[in-house]
This record gives C-alpha cells, sequence and structure tokens, in this order.
C-alpha cells in the first residue's frame, strides 16, 4: 500500500540549537520527492524524523491519516537505503536481502519467492551467493536496495545512496533507482545535495537552506522559475547581475549597466521604475551578436570546447564576468580578446528582488 506523508509544522533542535523551525510539506502517494540542499540543512535530519530515528520536538507526522510521531520504527512499514550501504559483512547476498523478511518470521517458501524476485530485480542474482567484500560498491548499493524492498514497504526513505559512487556508477545508479521506483510506484523520499542526481530522479523537489524549505516544485520549474535567488544560484548554473527595473510607454524591463533596454512582458505588478534587482542569467540564456548590435558590451577572456557546446568566460564593459554557453559552431570558436555585444533570452531570464528573498516574474 502506498501512503501520502503529510508533515505539519515540523520542529527539531537539540538543547537550544534549532534545526528545522517550522516546516510543512504533502508528499504525495508513489511520488518520487527529493530533499535537496547544501550539507547541514536539515534534509537527512527531516528524513531521520520520517523513519522514527530521530525524536520530534513539535508538529505532527502522518502516513495517510496515520499519526506517527510516537510509532516505533520497526512499525513504520519503511524501506531505508543509506549513503554507506550497511549491508552485513558477514551475510551472503541472499541471506542480506532475505534477512527483512526472516525477521518478520514469513513462510519460507515466501521468503525464498521474494528474495528471488528482488534479486532479479536488481540484477544481483548472479551474486547470491557471494560475500558483501567482494562485491563493487554499485553491487553493494543493489543489495541495499533490494533488502529495502523485499519487505514491501509502503514508504521508501534513501540517504545520499551514491554519494561514496564514482561519476560513472552514480549516473548509472540513479537510472536504476528511477526505473525501479517508477514500476513499483512507492512513495519514496531521497534525499541528496546533487542537484543534478535530484533532477534526474524526483518528480518534485524540495529545495532546503537552513532547515526551512525555500520551494517545491518539478525539477523544470525549479529550473526555470526559481522562486527566490537561493534557489536559482543553486539549481544549475546561472550569472546574476546587479541591475534595475525601467518603464517607459511600452512597458517595463530591464536597465543594463551600460543603458541596454531589455523589454520584459512577464515582470509582476510590484516591479517599479528604478527599483534595484538582481537579474538571473543561465549560461545558455545570453545569446552572442555582432558588434554592431544592440546589447551589453564584453570581451572574451577565455573558451573551453566541450563537444557539443562551447563554454566562454567573459567580461562585461561594466566589469561583470559571466560565463556563456553556445552551441559550437562548425566556424571557428571567439578568441580571447575578441570584443562581442550579447542580448539576452528576456522570456527566460529570472528577475529577484535586490535581497533575492522573491521573484518579480509572473
Amino acid at each position: 500500500m502506498n501512503v501520502e506523508i503529510k508533515i505539519s509544522h515540523a520542529l527539531k533542535k537539540y538543547g537550544d540549537n534549532v534545526i528545522i523551525p517550522d516546516l510543512t510539506v504533502d508528499i504525495r502517494k508513489g511520488e518520487f520527492f527529493t530533499l535537496l540542499g547544501p550539507s547541514g540543512c536539515g534534509k537527512t535530519t527531516l528524513l531521520r524524523m520520517i523513519a522514527g530515528f530521530n525524536t520530534i520536538e513539535g508538529g505532527d507526522f502522518y502516513f495517510n491519516d496515520k499519526r506517527i510521531n510516537d510509532l516505533d520504527p520497526a512499525k513504520r512499514n519503511i524501506g531505508m537505503v543509506f549513503q554507506n550501504y550497511a549491508i552485513f559483512p558477514h551475510l551472503t547476498v541472499k541471506k542480506n536481502v532475505a534477512f527483512g523478511l526472516q525477521n518478520r518470521k514469513l513462510p519460507k517458501d515466501q521468503i525464498e519467492e521474494r528474495t528471488e524476485k528482488f534479486l532479479s530485480m536488481m540484477k544481483i542474482q548472479e551474486y547470491k551467493d557471494r560475500l558483501p567484500e567482494r562485491l563493487s560498491g554499485g553491487q553493494q548499493q543493489r543489495v541495499a536496495l533490494a533488502r529495502a524492498l523485499a519487505i514491501e514497504p509502503d514508504v521508501l526513505l534513501m540517504d545520499e545512496p551514491l554519494s561514496n559512487l564514482d561519476a560513472k556508477l552514480r549516473v548509472e545508479m540513479r537510472e536504476v533507482i528511477k526505473e525501479i521506483q517508477n514500476s513499483l510506484g512507492i512513495t519514496t523520499v531521497y534525499v541528496t545535495h546533487d542537484q543534478e542526481e535530484a533532477m534526474a530522479v524526483s518528480d518534485r523537489i524540495a529545495v532546503m537552506n537552513q532547515g526551512v524549505i525555500q520551494q517545491i516544485d518539478t525539477p523544470k520549474a525549479l529550473y526555470q522559475r526559481p522562486g527566490n535567488l537561493f534557489v536559482a544560484t543553486f539549481i544549475g548554473r546561472t550569472n546574476v547581475l546587479d541591475e534595475e527595473i525601467y518603464e517607459d510607454t511600452r512597458g517595463k524591463g530591464v536597465r543594463f549597466g551600460n543603458g541596454f533596454l531589455l523589454p520584459m512582458e512577464n515582470l509582476m505588478e510590484e516591479a517599479r521604475a528604478g527599483q534595484k534587482v538582481k537579474v538571473s542569467v543561465r549560461p545558455e540564456e545570453f545569446v552572442i551578436a555582432g558588434q554592431e548590435a544592440e546589447g551589453v558590451g564584453a570581451t572574451v577572456e577565455y573558451s573551453t570546447f566541450l563537444g557539443l557546446n562551447t563554454h566562454y568566460i567573459v567580461t562585461l564593459d561594466t566589469g561583470e564576468r559571466v560565463e556563456i554557453i553556445q552551441e559550437s559552431q562548425i566556424d571557428d570558436i571567439l578568441e580571447k580578446g575578441s570584443k562581442i555585444r550579447l542580448q539576452v533570452k528576456n522570456e527566460k531570464i529570472n528577475v529577484f528582488t535586490e535581497d533575492g528573498s522573491r521573484s518579480l516574474v509572473r
């Protein structure tokens, strides 16, 4: 049975040190929900509160309509996958996967059937008689995932499960995790500080900072329309420029430092002429134009050719350095010292209040 997880006004503190001041979130049935944020932001603490491993100083936690604040962790029917795998070194792969089922005293034939099912699903059947020391990191994590899923939990909790793997294995395993979660439809709460990983696996992401959820949305919405400057800079790469709002008979827009006016049709009503703002321009949202074109003047510092794309670091005439990503052209790459003009994709950039606390884009 899949469950909806409802958390209302959660409070976590150690003595006078408040880790999570007041957190409310609803996680939908069957959803792959990720807690994303920098180290120390409270995401693992919240996961452990859901699991029952951490005390709850305030608020209410529900699985569907059942309040679980005081429910023993063993009775919450959760599967847990840890960063360090936490599989038993003295047991074979098969015995590791069967461990939770034996603890629940299921009939032997049912234990055998479920164990074989998840060994096969995780593609580790051929290693079932091996001890964990004879497995790679990726294979050990498959064992940990199979063991967590074999008990058919209502909720799957995963705490930085891929952070100990090398880059290639991380990509491979995140695809495995997403595929398995998708086929089983199990409500999953996933913790990571890796924004690319979060974007790849999640239905929705909660971006956290200092125990506070900054924004909850789909990966696409978080990337394209971040709610504040923290989210804009944490999800993907971006250039942040200090500019101001202008208004004329045709409408509103952003005035850049050299006087270049960029009209914008999607600014909120509260954006006022002369207002200082932070403008977030992702590297691919710049357009390199000829020296005679309108735009912001810039000088190329250096370039990096990466096959499909070429990355440029340029210095604007206003003195700010920005990164630009352009699709690689057949003709020559711009040389160091080249004078260029930059235009901006006005429908894609984001504009925030001067303190970065909220977006001014509809």
